[in-house]
């Protein structure tokens, strides 16, 4: 007679039906079911969906959870390698409005089905078998961990939310697409206080920025808002008005003066068809005639091609300094802050003065950094000229990697009610790594002031066009021949 194997048994004497402890455990063996609870709770944690495969549960559950996971993987793994070699075609799907979309549904999803994965892998630990320390310890921290994780997933897609808004509402409407000017992408940087009374707004800043389309150094020019008479631009709508340079004009109902800040008056609020006349496609590109404008006579100023244009709104200023973490600043005169009550005509600025920036190295917040730039009862516009332009350099300093991923939400929301622009989308990609290879060079600034050789009162236009090439374009110098 034959005699059967005998079978497996367990440590209190039972028999094992198969050697797979992860599968068929020894339930009676209270110290091995801990454990097991641990393992199964360390690859629902490590690998979702294995801790199903692996423990005999829901099998079709736990292969949807492991086919998710590697996806998940290898998007990663294909981020990060495009983030090194493909920078540029990451950047023009991250920005497209259906990839964004996708991408936030996909990522609540597995979020939601890494919660079920927890629950049932819970369920697969067998809680009433294991010591009793383990039976309170292994819930709280499969939960405790899924909730971190499954955060992140759920973060993940809020940024995806956050970039789809943002981008929505910054390039709902841009200019056409254009190649760079002799090498530069030329930008027109405009500041002023929108909201209420916005018709009647003048700029309060004006600055041309220029960035090397091949090496990312960035020049900015500063224009200031009282400089007279400038030119446009030949064959602009605006050089047929004013051939022999901008000039004011008396009116009973809407009159300007021949500023710089004045053009948009002339261009679009004192004119009966609001600028529709002279710039036809403003409002279809995402701009406006009174902008359209002040390109004009910044090209002719400046004698650079200027197809864009940045606004940014004071009112959100502050917000948008607050949202980066506050800025460097390098205090070198006290500075006060609020302004006069109308009328007032004394000499103690501490009679209405609401506080004071004291000199020194400050991490400005929003607040303080807005009076900072708007200061100019103890200055003069040349010195709030230069303010301006160290804080644009201070906030572009703060537009680090590590910022923009801890902040986004934060920076993208300032964004939205801060920016208005013509931008094309399609250049984000591009724009994007200029800004990368930005950060590692110095800013160079041109303020049109007398200390730079510019009469303020009357400004020599070609000296001034001949010092930004000068600038943009330095000549190559000749070597010396050898004897």
């Amino acid at each position: 007679m034959t005699l059967a194997a005998p079978r497996a048994m367990g440590r209190s004497g039972h028999p094992l039906i198969e050697t797979r402890p992860l599968r068929n455990p020894d339930a009676s063996d209270a110290a091995f079911m801990g454990r097991r609870g641990w393992w199964l709770i360390a690859v629902n944690v490590l690998v979702p969906g294995s801790a199903q495969i692996l423990a005999g549960g829901n099998r079709k559950l736990g292969r949807i959870g492991l086919a998710a996971t590697l996806w998940s993987w290898f998007l990663i793994v294909l981020a990060v390698v495009a983030t090194i070699f493909w920078r540029s075609a990451l950047i023009t799907v991250a920005t497209n409005w259906f990839v964004l979309t996708a991408l936030q549904v996909l990522l609540i999803a597995y979020a939601l089905l890494w919660v079920v994965l927890t629950i049932d892998t819970v369920r697969l630990v067998r809680l009433v078998k294991v010591p009793p320390i383990s039976r309170f310890m292994i819930p709280i921290t499969a939960f405790i961990m899924v909730g971190l994780l499954g955060g992140g997933a759920g973060y993940a897609a809020t940024l995806a939310g956050s970039s789809r808004g943002a981008i929505n509402d910054i390039f709902a409407q841009s200019g056409p697409s254009v190649e760079p000017s002799n090498g530069y992408y030329n930008i027109l940087l405009l500041g002023a206080d929108s909201g209420d009374g916005r018709d009647s707004m003048r700029f309060d800043s004006l600055s041309v920025v220029s960035v090397n389309a091949t090496t990312g150094a960035v020049t900015i020019v500063g224009i200031p808002r009282e400089l007279p008479h400038a030119p446009f631009s030949e064959g602009s709508p605006m050089h047929a008005l004013y051939p022999d340079g901008f000039h004011g004009q008396e009116s009973s109902t809407c009159g300007w003066n021949g500023w710089m800040n004045h053009v948009r008056y002339a261009a679009e609020v004192c004119r009966d068809d609001e600028g529709t006349g002279l710039y036809p496609d403003a409002a279809a590109h995402g701009s406006a005639p009174g902008i359209e404008a002040t390109k004009d006579a910044a090209e002719g100023i400046l004698g650079i091609e200027i197809p864009y244009y940045i606004f940014i709104d004071m009112n959100g200023f502050a917000n948008m300094i607050d949202a980066l973490g506050g800025v460097e600043i390098n205090v070198t005169k006290r500075l006060p802050k609020g302004g006069p009550p109308e009328g007032w005509t004394g000499n103690d600025v501490n009679e209405w003065a609401i506080g004071w920036i004291e000199p020194g190295q400050q991490l400005m917040n929003g607040d303080t950094a807005q009076w900072y730039a708007r200061s100019r009862y103890t200055t003069d516009d040349w010195d709030r000229m230069e303010r301006q332009r160290e804080l644009q350099v201070a906030m572009l300093n703060q537009f680090t990697p590590q910022n923009i991923l801890t902040r986004f939400n934060e920076i993208a929301a300032a964004g939205t009610v801060l920016v208005d622009t013509d931008l094309p989308r399609d250049k984000l990609s591009e724009f994007f790594d200029l800004m990368v290879k930005a950060k590692d060079q110095e800013v160079t600034s041109i303020e049109l002031v007398p200390k730079h050789g510019v009469d303020e009162f009357n400004p020599d236009y070609p000296y001034i066009r001949d010092l930004v090439q000068q600038t943009l374009h330095p000549p190559t110098p000749t070597p010396t021949p050898e004897p």
